[in-house]
């Protein structure tokens, strides 16, 4: 039987493009596959990673002066690592959620233990056929749609309610038991010792644009597609990205080409045209899941949909989305 469906679903909202830059943490433990308790508190990101980009502040509709007098995160730290003990963690699109935590630490210069996660993106698209694996699409299959989308707590419920279901749907009573049945293996963070354990990526070119006063260039158009480069065998296999072929359709504030390094650099496949291997495609222009519903499509989105009734297994990110993914950041000029 295994031990009890026990962890703890975890959502951040972050201020910025980086990921060390928590303004919101939500909080919802599972015991024996039902929710017992539930936590959330705004917070003060870290000095120095503290502005408020107004495309986040639009999202989350979290400002910066409903924060001024909360606890930055390190005060906050002990209390969300508390609650959460030693549980594994469940996130939608964990690669963000575990990032926040670790980048989190290491610019407060505090340390952390290591986590065992799980990612219910990379679930979801083993148990649902959708056609975006966006948290509300998600939500609504498992059963417990998400009414306020970007409410911490309410994202972290929501991701609760997707790991009980596709365990349910599997039969497992563990996480360890629902990944070795779906083949695959339960991943963990490293835990943090600051100055022993060298910095994240994330945290590094942060550091440097803080270091050199570096703003990021504005938004770019796309008129060539540029290469597809292979994608890098040595990825992490857990991230959403491996092993997906993706292709890229509309405006990014940045040059295809580098969305599509981005992309293969984690292991994923870039494309250039929709076609049956198509797995995932990324769409541009200020484009969010919802307008799958109201119809607000670029052409390659509307052959994925009829893909999609057609039985292929393929979704559609929103750039925000592939941003989060990829760790990339807003344009400094796209306000």
């Amino acid at each position: 039987m295994g031990v009890p469906l026990d962890f703890t679903a975890i959502d951040f909202e972050t201020a910025n493009g980086f990921r060390g830059s928590p303004c919101a943490v939500g909080l919802s433990k599972v015991r024996g596959g039902r929710i017992v308790e539930e936590a959330s508190w705004l917070m003060r990101p870290p000095a120095g990673h503290d502005h408020f980009d107004p495309r986040n502040v639009r999202i989350h509709g979290i400002e910066e002066h409903m924060v001024a007098h909360e606890p930055r995160f390190a005060d906050l730290f002990d209390q969300i690592g508390g609650f959460i003990g030693s549980d594994p963690l469940v996130a939608h699109n964990a690669a963000f959620d575990m990032g926040v935590i670790r980048s989190a630490l290491e610019v407060s210069e505090l340390a952390g233990p290591a986590y065992e996660y799980a990612c219910t993106v990379i679930l979801s698209r083993r148990s649902y056929s959708l056609v975006s694996h966006s948290l509300p699409f998600a939500a609504e299959a498992a059963g417990v749609p998400l009414i306020n989308h970007h409410d911490a707590v309410e994202d972290a419920r929501a991701c609760a309610g997707i790991m009980i279901d596709v365990a349910a749907r599997n039969e497992a009573s563990s996480l360890h038991g629902l990944y070795a049945t779906l083949g695959l293996q339960l991943p963990a963070s490293e835990a943090y010792i600051p100055g022993v354990v060298p910095l994240s990526k994330h945290t590094r070119t942060a550091a440097e644009r803080l270091a050199n006063g570096t703003a990021l260039n504005g938004w770019v158009s796309w008129p060539t597609e540029g290469d597809n480069p292979p994608p890098n065998p040595d990825a992490e296999s857990t991230h959403p990205l491996f092993g997906q072929t993706v292709v890229f359709t509309g405006n990014l504030g940045m040059s295809r080409p580098e969305a599509k390094q981005r992309a293969a650099e984690l292991g994923a496949q870039p494309a250039s045209r929709v076609t049956r291997g198509t797995t995932v495609l990324v769409v541009g222009d200020g484009f969010v899941a919802d307008d799958l519903v109201s119809g607000r499509v670029t052409a390659k989105a509307g052959r994925v949909m009829e893909l999609h009734q057609r039985g292929q297994q393929i979704e559609v990110l929103s750039e925000a989305e592939f941003l989060q993914m990829t760790g990339g950041r807003w344009p400094a000029a796209a306000v």
